[in-house]
This record gives C-alpha cells, sequence and structure tokens, in this order.
C-alpha cells in the first residue's frame, strides 16, 4: 500500500465506521482471489487475460481492438511476467542489470528473498513459490485499481512471447486466466521487426541490428526499392536466423502449452485472418472473453483500431518506413526476402510453416 494509501486508511478509522467499511470493502475486494497454487480465496474471481503473440505480430493492434470495447479493459503492455528472459539475457550480457518486469524486481530483490528466508511467517516454506504468489498479489493490486476506475468488466494485459515457456510461467501465476495467442507469418513478422530495429536506431534507442544491417536500413528509407534492384535483403544471416529460430520456437512452443494447459480458456487468432475478416474474428474473441457481441459494439472495436486510424489516414499497404504502423498487409517478405533470406528461413522454421498452414511444402 501506497504512503498517500496508508494515510487515507488511518484517516478512515478516525472518521468513523462508515468510512472505515468502504476501506476494508475494497481491500477485501482486492483479495478476492485465486492463489497460484490453487487455494481459493473468499469471493469472486476477478475476470483477467492475456494476449500473448511475438513482437511486431500484431499485439498492439488486438489491444487497442479490444479495449475499445466498453466491457474491456485492456491499456498496454505491464511487463508482469519474464523470469526465463531475465536468466537468457543475463547470460548473454554478463550483468547484474534486470530487465524490467514485476515478476524480475521481485525475484532479484535479495532483501526481500532473505526475509522470506528468515520470516516465522514464511520462512518453511519455498522462497520461488512465495515471490510467485507476491507476483500474484502484487498484478492482482494494479489490475484491480485500473478496473475499478474504468467501470469495465474485464481486464487484460498485453504480454509478449519473451521466451519459450513464457505461456507456462502464465499458468503459473494465473491458472485461471483466458489467453489470446496471436500469431503472424514469421516472414512478415522479421520484416516487420527489422524496421522497428532501424527505427529504434534512428532515433538513438536500444537496437539490435548489425552495422551492415543498420546500412541497409537506411538504404531503405532512401528508396524502398534500393535493395530489390540490387538483388539483396534486409538481413544479415546472424539475425535473420535468430529471428526464424525465435518464431519457431516461441510460438511453436505456446501453441503446445497454451490448450495443454489453459484448455478451453486458450484461444488463437491469425493476424492474416484479422486482416481479412476482422468482424467475425472480434466477435469471436468477445464472445471468448464473456463480453457483449452486439454487432454495433464489434463494428465500433473494429473501426476504433483500423490501420487508416492508427497510422493517421494512410490505407493499408501505403508506407510509412518510420511509423509503428508501417504498413498493415500480409505476405510483405515476398517483397524483401532475397533467395538466401529464404534458405535461412526455411533451415529455421520451415517446418512450422508448414504446420500453420502458411505454406504446403517447402518449394516457395
Amino acid at each position: 500500500m501506497s504512503i498517500s494509501r496508508y494515510r487515507n486508511a488511518l484517516r478512515s478509522l478516525r472518521e468513523g465506521p462508515a468510512r472505515l467499511g468502504s476501506t476494508v470493502d475494497r481491500l477485501r475486494v482486492r483479495l478476492r482471489r485465486q492463489s497460484p497454487n490453487g487455494t481459493a480465496f473468499r469471493g469472486e474471481e476477478m475476470p483477467v487475460f492475456f494476449v500473448v503473440g511475438l513482437a511486431k505480430s500484431g499485439t498492439t493492434w488486438l489491444m487497442k481492438t479490444l479495449d475499445a470495447h466498453p466491457e474491456v479493459l485492456c491499456k498496454g503492455e505491464g511487463r508482469f511476467f519474464g523470469e526465463e528472459y531475465r536468466r537468457e539475457v543475463l547470460a548473454q550480457t554478463r550483468t547484474k542489470q534486470q530487465p524490467s518486469s514485476l515478476y524480475n524486481a521481485l525475484l532479484g530483490s535479495e532483501y526481500l528473498r532473505l526475509w522470506i528466508e528468515r520470516s516465522v511467517w514464511s520462512r518453511d516454506g519455498d522462497p520461488d513459490g512465495h515471490i510467485r504468489d507476491l507476483v500474484r498479489l502484487a498484478t492482482d493490486y494494479f489490475l484491480t485499481e485500473e478496473l475499478s476506475k474504468s467501470g469495465k468488466k474485464v481486464v487484460g494485459d498485453k504480454t509478449p512471447l519473451l521466451g519459450p515457456k513464457f505461456v507456462e510461467e502464465i499458468y503459473e501465476i494465473y491458472p485461471e486466466a483466458r489467453v489470446i495467442h496471436i500469431i503472424r507469418d514469421g516472414r512478415d513478422q522479421a520484416i516487420s521487426f527489422i524496421h522497428q530495429q532501424g527505427n529504434r536506431a534512428k532515433r538513438g534507442r536500444t537496437h539490435r541490428l548489425s552495422p551492415e544491417e543498420l546500412a541497409k536500413s537506411e538504404a531503405y528509407r532512401r528508396s524502398p526499392r534500393e535493395l530489390a534492384h540490387r538483388g539483396e535483403g534486409m538481413f544479415a544471416e546472424k539475425t535473420l536466423r535468430k529471428a526464424a529460430q525465435n518464431w519457431a520456437l516461441r510460438v511453436g512452443q505456446a501453441i503446445e502449452d497454451g490448450p495443454a494447459l489453459f484448455g478451453e480458456g486458450y484461444t488463437e487468432v491469425r493476424y492474416e485472418d484479422l486482416l481479412g475478416r476482422p468482424n467475425e474474428e472480434v466477435e469471436r474473441l468477445l464472445g471468448f472473453l464473456g463480453v457483449d457481441t452486439d454487432e454495433r459494439l464489434v463494428e465500433h472495436c473494429v473501426g476504433s483500431a483500423s490501420f487508416e486510424k492508427l497510422s493517421r489516414g494512410r490505407q493499408r499497404g501505403q508506407e510509412d518506413p518510420s511509423s509503428f504502423y508501417r504498413k498493415g498487409v500480409v505476405g510483405d517478405w515476398k517483397n524483401h526476402f532475397s533467395e538466401e533470406n529464404r534458405r535461412v528461413f526455411k533451415e529455421e522454421a520451415g517446418e512450422l510453416l508448414i504446420r500453420l498452414g502458411y505454406e504446403d511444402d517447402l518449394d516457395w
């Protein structure tokens, strides 16, 4: 509880039973949840969902689409999870600096762990288990606060897949949540990703591009056709191979873990289907979340997050390389992949492309 909330609670004690009752009721509401280990707290569960997907697969677009519904709050990327990503990054960078997430903040707190290991209230339990429970309680707190302010019914977070065990991690903390996994053709996702990294470099922000790729990104800004005319792709082999590996491993694992762990609480949507038949897909997803699927509400959600609106007036296919919403089309990889790029992607992710129906075979 923050200092201001603590003071308000004390003021409630002084100002009488009516104020005290409302304060206690609010605190009780925050605790009416189900704990990660399956032990039910008293009261009803808060309807929570997570939009998962690899970065640049349409997670932001879907988030804005759902948030436009009067009963759905999905305001952004809370960075609640990501313990596996922390280990991976620390191993690569050999630094104690930790990526930002609530799980990492609690997991990496030396003093919190010491307290858990020594306190009479917690020392007989599993420290990691206590930390997972604290992540759950803290996440509940933040989600409940915003949901109560919004007056909406269901709350969700945009949660990009930061590692192959990410869906499993969500399940450990929120086994009763609903999960929507948005999937995009890995080749288009890779193209969108490298443009995003080029934009980050241009703005002086942290990026993952090599000097060679930075030069190609700058050439593309000057003339989108320049690289194609030279028969070159935008990727260094190492970068594309890593992008293909990430797509195959993380998406491939998520489509296994999602239904196995969450059952009917897990569903998938294709970026391409959301683009091709938005009303039908949005209606299905709203039904999955248990909110009103009235035709006018569906139309409102679709229109509120259309490419034209998000890009401030451009039509789909009208490209702005510097925009987060660059082009909004399917199959753009064909305009960028060199023969070498095709070979590399087939080696790393060709089987998943076939499994997901993006290709019939490796002859593309």
